[in-house]
C-alpha cells in the first residue's frame, strides 16, 4: 500500500463564524484507501493553501508508505533547510497526516485510536463559545439578535441554552472584537462590561457549567492581570490567551499573579512550542491538530504536558 494522489476542498463556513475559509484533504492508496484531513488556520488564500498542500505532498509523501509518519513529519519539518516549527507547513502537513491516520485506520479495520494506544475515556466533557441563535453574514448576531459576546444579559440567557444542549462549559470573549495591533490595554468601561457578563453568566449556570474565558490574545500583560483580578472569584476553569502568543514572557507573569489557569495553543505548532508554553506556566493545553503537526505530534504534545502535570482540551 503506497500514498498516491492527494484532492484538496476549500469552502466557505455559511454561517460566517470559524474562520473565512476551511481546507480539507483528501488523500487516496494505490489500493483504493481514502482517508480525510483538514489544514486548520493556514494563513494564505484558499487557491494557495490548495498547492501548498499538492506540493507538500508531491515531493514528501507521494509514494511512502503511509505507516511511516515519523519519517514523513521529519523530512516536512526540515523542508527548506528549517528544521524549526513553521505555522504554514505544520497545517498542510497535520491535514495529510490526519488524513494518512484515516487511511490506516480502515486498512486495519480499527478505530485510530486503536492504533494510539487505545482508548482511555470511555466520555470526554464538552463544552461551547456563546453563539447568537441567528448571525448575519459576518458572524456577528442578526438585527434583534441580543449581543452574547457582549452583553452580558444576553449571554446568559444563552449560557442556560447551550446548558440544556449537554455542555458543561462554557466560552465566551468579553474583550473583543479581535484586532491584530496586538496586546492592548482596555479601558475602564471595557474591563467593567467583561466583569459583568462574566458575573451573570455564573448566576445563571451555577455549578452545572464551567466557565471558560477565550480572549484570543488581546491584552497587554498588565491589562490581562487586571481582568483577572475582577473575575478570579467567579473561578473560571481557565483564561484563554491573556497575551498574544508570541509574548512568552508576558504569559509567564500573568500565570504568576493568576489562580485562574493561564491556556494557550491554538495558535501553536509542534511540541517544542507546547514545551515552551509549559516552561512559562500555562497549564492547560489547546492543541489544534489540524495545525499542531498532526495525530502523532499531538500525542506527543500530550506526553509533554503529562511531565507539567498540566492538561490538555
Amino acid at each position: 500500500m503506497r500514498l498516491e494522489k492527494v484532492q484538496t476542498y476549500v469552502t466557505v463556513p455559511p454561517s460566517g463564524i470559524g474562520g473565512s475559509f476551511w481546507v480539507f484533504v483528501e488523500v487516496s492508496t494505490d489500493d483504493g484507501i481514502t482517508g480525510t484531513g483538514e489544514c486548520y488556520g493556514v494563513p494564505v488564500s484558499g487557491d494557495v493553501a490548495s498547492a501548498m498542500v499538492e506540493d507538500t505532498f508531491t515531493r514528501f509523501l507521494e509514494g511512502e508508505d503511509p505507516h511511516h509518519l515519523e519519517t514523513m513529519f521529519r523530512r516536512v519539518y526540515s523542508a527548506g533547510f528549517t528544521q524549526r516549527p513553521d505555522i504554514s507547513m505544520m497545517g498542510v502537513f497535520s491535514g495529510l497526516e490526519m488524513a494518512i491516520w484515516d487511511i490506516l485506520g480502515k486498512a486495519h479495520g480499527v478505530p485510530v485510536f486503536e492504533l494510539l494506544g487505545g482508548k482511555f475515556h470511555d466520555r470526554l466533557r464538552t463544552y461551547s463559545y456563546l453563539y447568537p441563535t441567528q448571525t448575519n453574514h459576518l458572524g456577528n448576531p442578526a438585527d434583534g439578535e441580543g449581543d452574547v459576546y457582549h452583553d452580558g444579559d444576553a449571554a446568559a440567557e444563552s449560557a442556560l441554552r447551550f446548558l440544556e444542549m449537554g455542555f458543561t462549559a462554557i466560552k465566551q470573549d468579553p474583550v473583543g472584537p479581535y484586532s491584530f495591533q496586538g496586546g492592548r490595554e482596555l479601558s475602564l468601561y471595557e474591563l467593567n462590561r467583561a466583569e459583568y457578563s462574566i458575573r451573570r453568566i455564573r448566576e445563571a449556570v451555577g455549578d452545572r457549567a464551567d466557565i471558560l474565558l477565550g480572549t484570543h490574545g488581546q491584552m497587554t500583560t498588565t491589562s490581562a492581570i487586571r481582568l483577572a483580578r475582577r473575575i478570579e472569584r467567579f473561578d473560571p476553569l481557565w483564561f484563554e490567551e491573556p497575551c498574544p502568543p508570541d509574548q512568552l514572557e508576558g504569559l509567564k507573569t500573568v500565570a504568576a499573579r493568576t489562580s485562574i489557569p493561564v491556556a494557550a495553543g491554538e495558535r501553536l505548532t509542534t511540541r517544542k512550542e507546547f514545551y515552551e508554553v509549559l516552561q512559562a506556566g500555562v497549564r492547560m493545553l489547546q492543541p489544534n491538530v489540524g495545525r499542531s503537526g498532526g495525530l502523532w505530534e499531538t500525542k506527543k504534545i500530550a506526553a509533554v504536558a503529562e511531565l507539567f502535570n498540566a492538561q490538555v482540551a
